[in-house]
């Protein structure tokens, strides 16, 4: 099965952690941002995992080198050129992650016990085009879901601003976690180019094609962006 890392982020809100080393490889109780996200994959029988590096990148690819992959097949998505953001991201590494099964896409800067396993299983169940791991928590961004989970739009309850993708009831208001399946179809899809998000263009997709929320009630879900964040995770651990 194949998963991808996103691990190219600059980390400015990380600095000054980040001021000589990319956020993947900040350490939380011994063992590097980078470690616990291959682990958590790995050890859901993700074996073949693509990782984009851009920011310190050649100290990824060093740590991957020193640890032989930590056993895995492992290619390096480099962007170090240029940053693709979330979706260019996935477009780039495209001929790795097409075939006959969804690929996981697994942000590096987030700490979580969610079962990937239940996770993939309910993507299967769904058939949507990507499935989207969502949790109830408090943010300024959010994403719309019908009662049946299926993605309706998005909203920035700061702003008011809202992108309706089709008609549908506000049923779910639900923060995104970092964690998603796709189907690599959505490559036929894909109009985009160069650098863009991943969420406008699911948000462009979900007119036309069905893509879902899983709403993640696992006990453990932390955001590693900012200094303060990477501490508290310190003491959790």
């Amino acid at each position: 099965m194949k998963a991808m890392i996103f691990a190219a982020g600059l980390g400015t809100r990380l600095f000054p952690f980040t001021a000589d080393r990319p956020k993947a490889l900040l350490e939380i109780a011994g063992k590097t941002l980078l470690q616990r996200a291959i682990e958590k994959v790995s050890s859901a029988g993700y074996t073949e995992l693509v990782i984009n590096i851009h920011h310190f990148g050649d100290q990824i690819i060093r740590f991957l080198e020193l640890n032989n992959n930590f056993g895995l097949s492992v290619t390096i998505s480099d962007e170090r050129d240029q940053l693709l953001d979330t979706g260019g991201g996935i477009l780039k590494a495209a001929q790795w992650l097409d075939g006959d099964e969804p690929f996981l896409v697994y942000n590096v800067d987030i700490l979580s016990d969610i079962d990937l396993k239940l996770f993939k299983d309910y993507h299967f169940e769904r058939g949507g085009v990507a499935t989207l791991a969502v949790r109830d928590r408090q943010t300024a961004r959010y994403l719309i879901f019908d009662k049946s989970m299926q993605l309706g739009g998005w909203k920035n309850i700061k702003t008011g601003e809202v992108i309706n993708s089709r008609v549908c009831s506000e049923s779910n208001l639900l923060a995104f976690s970092g964690i998603q399946l796709i189907e690599p179809k959505i490559f036929k899809l894909i109009t985009e180019t160069e650098s863009f998000p991943l969420i406008p263009l699911y948000l462009r997709l979900a007119a036309e094609h069905p893509i879902f929320g899983y709403i993640d009630q696992s006990s453990l879900w932390m955001d590693l962006g900012k200094p303060d964040q990477i501490i508290e995770a310190e003491k959790y651990l």
